[in-house]
């Protein structure tokens, strides 16, 4: 066999040149594209954008503009939830101007037109307030509690504070139950503390240290998150939600994304340089009774014949409810029935599909329910045990009740990142309809930041609740509101105080009136009863709050 061998043309030298030039020059391309890439790297990052936090937070702690509409009620409700003038803190700090409960007083006024109190009349106290001297005091902001209660009866109702603005407020009752009773009143915090923590809001809003884990493989790295993350050259990745607009930043990790976090924690307490740690001192000017000038007690008689009821229903005029016996009796609104057994629960939640969401006060009603309800059976969804998400089933009678915690901020436990959703989100994936029943309570986590923060939130989750109640009217929603609670130092008020909660309590009543939505009272129905106040209400009252939340899905179902 033979091979013909063919010779390969030679090419000219000025080809062997241009081909050479072709080549250089394509390397030199690709060599600035990967330095581009590189240099791009460091502030691009995935499919989230991480910017220097001087760009983005260039003041601090501020939030986004409000459309036109939201911002006119924005400033209607930081009017309407407006707190008189307070004085400012002695410097160097000293107790001697500030209010002392144990050198105020309150009176019993007589009734109006002389006589005796019956049934359905007001009861007016007037309460002065001294300085540790013994001075009157001359200026208003002190937040006072006041609750008329009866021991033997077991019966308690809130009353409304007027400050009067020089030193002397008003407390008005209405007097629910025949009997006797006592009046109570307490100071939570002197004019001087909320000074304080007015300024604790404005200049340290990340008091709280939320942190978040990142990991990829072996490497983990630990940075801070907020709302409300102050300026450094360090770069910020930026976690606000795309649907709500509901922002949320940590500090870029030094070698990982942003799309390497992992969770959500409570990181403790940043340290503050404070000097009125004095002003909140339990057992001196932090949650401390005021003792009477005179009786601090009433008898109260049978309503009168002929004697016309009070409307004491209005938010604005009175009481929502009262105690009787240990029994809430709501005052206008739907009857409250007792749900005292398992089966009587069951039945009314017969059907029913409950979706709760919230903070731990929240988690609190559905452990109430899972823990009285022997066929509800909790499916394990193997979650954190405070944060869940947490469901329950009771197949026979076609029973769901589930519980989510709400988006940042979170402070109460480690929750991974992929759980941290918001309330609206969630909303807008429920169907709704009459076998749906929406249950919320957003408050707890939202006291060390400006009101306006909270406000936001409440603003995105109506919207959310209005946009159901459009697509299934007969969805029934319930919100249960924020409660007094323990305060012992100045840690705790710093953090948690009742004055916080007090503020939110009124945006939430103003901002959901009007609406097809039910309010379950925790505020009042914490501050009228005997027990000491906690975050989460001890059992009796907690009782009380499912029963009132029971009675709007059941209205007419009895004992």
């Amino acid at each position: 066999m033979k091979f013909q061998v063919f010779k390969r043309p030679s090419l000219p030298k000025w080809s062997w040149l241009l081909l050479f030039f072709i080549v250089a020059t394509l390397m030199i391309y690709i060599m600035n594209i990967l330095e581009f890439q590189n240099k791009v790297k460091t502030i691009i990052v995935f499919s989230r954008p991480v910017t220097p936090s001087t760009d983005t937070h260039h003041d601090f702690c501020r939030l986004k503009p409000l459309p036109p509409e939201e911002a006119h009620e924005e400033a209607l409700l930081l009017k309407f939830i407006a707190w008189p003038e307070t004085p400012p803190v002695p410097s160097p700090l000293s107790l001697n101007t500030t209010s002392d409960p144990a050198h105020s007083t309150f009176t019993i006024l007589p009734q109006r037109g002389g006589g005796q109190w019956h049934v359905g009349d007001k009861l007016e106290v007037l309460i002065k307030m001294n300085d540790f001297r013994g001075h009157p005091k001359k200026s208003g902001g002190d937040v006072l509690f006041v609750r008329l209660h009866s021991p033997t009866l077991d019966a308690g109702v809130a009353g409304k504070v007027v400050d009067h603005l020089n030193g002397s407020y008003s407390a008005v009752f209405f007097l629910p139950w025949e009997g006797s009773a006592e009046v109570e009143v307490t100071l939570v915090h002197p004019g001087e503390a909320v000074t304080e923590l007015r300024r604790l809001n404005r200049e340290d809003p990340d008091r709280i240290l939320f942190k978040s884990v990142f990991q990829s493989g072996s490497v983990t790295e630990t940075t801070t998150c907020n709302v409300c993350l102050r300026p450094t050259q360090q770069p910020v990745c930026n976690y606000t939600d795309l649907r709500t607009g509901e922002p949320w930043f940590c500090y870029k990790p030094e070698n990982l994304s942003c799309d390497a976090r992992m969770n959500n924690f409570n990181g403790g307490n940043q340290p503050i340089i404070t000097t009125t740690r004095k002003l909140f001192q339990s057992g001196v000017n932090l949650k401390v009774s005021i003792p009477a000038s005179g009786p601090a007690s009433v008898t109260i008689f049978p309503k009168q014949e002929g004697q016309s009821d009070a409307n004491s229903s209005s938010v604005d005029s009175g009481p929502s409810g009262y105690y009787y016996r240990g029994v809430w009796q709501a005052l206008g609104g739907a009857t409250v029935h007792q749900f005292n057994t398992s089966s009587a629960i069951t039945q009314c939640l017969k059907g029913k599909m409950v979706h709760m969401y919230g903070d731990s006060t929240m988690r609190q009603w559905f452990e109430y329910l899972n823990a009285t309800m022997p066929d509800l059976k909790e499916f394990d969804l193997h979650s954190k045990k405070q944060a869940g998400p947490f469901m329950a089933l009771d197949y026979a009678n076609n029973i769901m009740v589930m519980y989510r915690c709400h988006g940042p901020p979170f402070r109460s436990t480690v929750v991974p990142a992929i759980e941290l959703h918001y309330v609206a989100n969630e909303l807008d994936k429920i169907a709704g309809g009459s076998s749906t029943v929406v249950v919320l309570a957003v408050w707890a986590h939202f006291g060390t930041f400006p009101i306006e923060f909270y406000i936001r939130r409440l603003l995105t989750i109506r919207r959310a609740v209005v946009r159901l109640l459009d697509r299934a009217p007969t969805t029934l929603v319930v919100i249960r509101n924020g409660n007094p609670k323990s305060l012992t130092s100045f840690i705790h008020s710093s953090t948690n105080s009742d004055w916080y909660s007090l503020q939110q309590v009124k945006v939430l009543r103003a901002m959901f009136k009007g609406l097809n939505v039910h309010l379950v009272d925790a505020w009042e129905m914490v501050l009228a009863h005997h027990l000491p106040q906690e975050l989460h209400p001890q059992p009796p009252i907690l009782k009380n709050m499912i029963n009132v939340f029971l009675s709007y899905i059941c209205p007419e179902k009895g004992n």
